[in-house]
């Protein structure tokens, strides 16, 4: 037997859901976690009611105690303490195992936060431990170290969440996830747990590479729905025991529920699974995940200097402009296309659907921006597959620029992922989906940042994620060039120096007042004032070219922001960056 299953019986059947099923029976709305301390013997009916399904596992009603629900230390460490009691208590005289459930934490100090929970439970006596509902698995690192460091013998599980086509919500396939798993000596088992039913939880799992450790599986009992504003599932406890039984049969080895499942549904599947079959040789597949490939795209190799020109999409459906704006720029020497994704959440024809008719008609590469403002990740695949459909590869993911507020809307978006995960996303699909035409990932730096050191630690997040190329924000003062030089001496990627002329005094005011991120220097605007439009085209351009050749000799190429559709003005400084050239 291998030393990491021994450690497990097989199979080991844990509860099933705690929170759901807490609703159902009080209608208490509040976190099910504090009922450890308001209502103790409802918490102590549940787990009861779970060992009497015939389960050899129970969870401690404590996935979500931690800093976030309660940021007081001594009184978190009260919630946890009488989960812990509460569960011992349920389970005594009984060889029953209790294990300390540690949930998902999507805070900025997570990684704090689960050492703080990790250690309480360890004070209490805790020896068994599951992480569960994870969305990444960095950040869980320490606690399992200082796990396995106090208590050695401790056994210690780790379940991600995944969605049907097995991403987390930060983007991170679950391949990927259970490898890096599997490879920890501290982790003894790993697996999936919640927004899954147990059908594509299956197909996950059957699919799966998997190592010597076992595979844990417990999903939701389906697929919710809403009933006057709340959330319902189906009483489904003979479909979900027979697909219970369906996943021990595939080599699953720790069994359970998540959302929806009741002790119905784990009593008739823990029946399933004992009249189930299963080979004694594991039907999964034993190698390794690959790493993603890396995208072969020409901006990457390319030896001139790369000029991409941003252009707007229309307001309306008229794309008559972009159109012809796109074939002129061609024409002057442009190698590429940007198209913006509704600046300042001014709504814009969709951004990829933009590009793909300009690389159609007009014959020439593009890069449309994605923005995590206004799409889930259902959107998001959704229009990464159609920009597949149509030849595009590149994307350069942002963050985007958040609603303006109003009496009937809030200020905030969809924002379903940060510009980090967004690129952990794309990369992820490269493996998974486009292996055969991985996408080239662009990323945002902001040279005016006020930190910029936190910023440049951004950016070399960006990369780790899977970005290979940055474009910078606008860059007009001394301290930008200097910031933009530093850069590229500190961030291995290609690095597209952001140039924006802007097409008047009024333009510029604008910019500075109204525009985050932009900062024109005050001789700058004053030089424009008062000057027609064929002036400041030329002030304009000269003070463009002065910082295109302060900084040509560093930068990887640039990227031109059309100022209000003055084409002109991008012709000019595409003339003097090839003249340079020469």
């Amino acid at each position: 037997m291998n030393p990491e299953k021994s450690k497990i019986p097989v199979p080991l059947l844990f509860d099933g859901a705690f929170g759901t099923y807490y609703f159902a029976l009080t209608s208490d709305a509040n976190p099910c976690e504090l009922a450890n301390l308001t209502d103790r013997e409802a918490v102590l009916r549940i787990h009861r009611e779970y060992l009497a399904a015939g389960v050899n596992a129970i969870k401690t009603n404590t996935f979500g105690a931690n800093p976030v629900l309660v940021a007081d230390a001594a009184e978190l460490h009260r919630l946890i303490a009488a989960g812990w009691s509460i569960a011992q208590e349920a389970v005594k005289d009984t060889p029953v195992r209790v294990f300390a459930d540690i949930g998902c934490n999507d805070s900025d100090n997570a990684e704090q936060d689960y050492l703080t929970v990790a250690q309480i439970f360890l004070d209490l006596g805790a020896r068994d431990f599951l992480f569960e509902t994870l969305a990444a698995y960095e950040e869980i690192v320490p606690a399992l170290a200082l796990i396995k460091k106090i208590a050695p013998e401790s056994t210690v599980i780790v379940s991600f969440a995944v969605s049907q086509d097995g991403y987390t919500k930060r983007g991170l396939h679950y391949k990927a996830l259970l490898h890096e798993a599997v490879q920890n000596e501290n982790v003894d088992a790993a697996g999936l747990n919640c927004v899954c039913g147990p059908s594509h939880m299956l197909k996950l799992v059957g699919s799966l590479d998997m190592t010597s450790k076992p595979l844990t599986a417990m999903p939701n009992s389906g697929y919710p729905s809403s009933l006057n504003g709340r959330i319902i599932f189906e009483d489904n406890a003979d479909y979900f025991a027979k697909k219970l039984a369906d996943l021990y049969a595939a080599g699953v080895d720790v069994l359970g529920g998540c959302c929806g499942s009741t002790p119905r549904h784990i009593r008739l599947g823990v029946q399933a699974i004992a009249a189930a079959k299963r080979s004694p040789k594991a039907t999964l597949k034993r190698t390794e995940t690959a790493k993603p490939k890396s995208p072969t795209d020409s901006v990457l190799v390319r030896h001139h200097k790369i000029i991409a020109v941003e252009l707007d999409p229309p307001l309306d459906y008229d794309c008559s402009f972009i159109l012809s704006a796109s074939a002129e720029l061609k024409e002057c020497g442009a190698d590429m296309i940007t198209i913006a994704d509704s600046p300042l959440s001014r709504t814009r024809a969709d951004s990829i659907m933009t590009a793909a008719k300009i690389k159609r008609e007009v014959g020439i590469e593009v890069l449309p921006h994605l923005s995590c403002r206004d799409k889930n990740y259902i959107a998001l695949k959704a229009g990464l597959l159609g920009a597949a459909f149509e030849g595009i590869n590149r994307v350069l993911v942002i963050t985007g620029d958040p609603p303006p507020p109003s009496e009937t809307r809030k200020s905030d978006g969809v924002y379903n992922f940060n510009s980090y995960n967004l690129i952990s996303y794309i990369n992820s699909m490269n493996e998974e989906v486009f292996a055969d035409s991985p996408f080239l990932i662009g990323g945002a730096l902001n040279v005016n940042a006020v930190n910029f050191s936190a910023e440049l630690r951004r950016a070399q997040i960006k990369l780790e994620r899977g970005a290979k190329m940055l474009l910078t924000q606008p860059i007009f003062s001394d301290a930008a060039v200097e910031n933009f030089l530093l850069a590229k001496k500190t961030l291995d990627c290609k690095l597209l120096a952001g140039i924006l002329p802007v097409a008047g005094y009024k333009n510029a005011v604008f910019l500075i007042n109204e525009v985050s991120g932009i900062e024109i220097p005050e001789s700058v605007v004053q030089s424009l004032r008062d000057k027609s439009p064929e002036e400041a085209a030329e002030i304009s351009t000269a003070y463009s070219v002065g910082i295109i050749n302060r900084i040509y000799d560093a930068a990887d190429g640039f990227y031109i922001m059309t100022p209000l559709k003055k084409v002109n003005i991008v012709r000019g400084l595409i003339k003097e960056i090839r003249r340079n050239a020469q």
